[in-house]
């Protein structure tokens, strides 16, 4: 079984990650030039990669002595299913989906 939706969303709520994938869609990368960017450690980079291929939105692979990214987009596949079911809501509006999720999220914890 895959990871589950909740895994993906969780990793995407994170900028860092959505960067990261942005980063993924030009070419695989090597975890070195995803790391270059970042104003952090290589190790905290590591732990946002880790999440990323949980959730199966990228693959990584040992190329020699370096560690290679790509970006698996059909990971998303379900994720855009799933978003599409709310098609009512204008793209820029945000704010009404939140609310919506928010209201959904009240009425499944009564």
């Amino acid at each position: 079984m895959g990871p589950t939706l909740d895994t993906v969303f969780a990793a995407l709520a994170d900028p860092t990650r959505r960067q990261i994938l942005t980063m993924l869609l030009e070419d695989d990368m090597a975890v070195t030039d995803v790391a270059d960017p970042f104003d952090m450690s290589l190790a905290a980079i590591s732990k946002h990669l880790v999440i990323l291929a949980n959730a199966g939105l990228i693959s990584q692979e040992k190329r020699g002595r370096v560690k290679w990214c790509k970006l698996e987009p059909d990971a998303l596949r379900d994720a855009s299913i799933w978003m599409q079911a709310f098609g009512q809501f204008e793209a820029i509006n945000l704010d009404a989906f939140e609310r919506f999720l928010e209201t959904e999220n009240l009425t499944s914890d009564t």
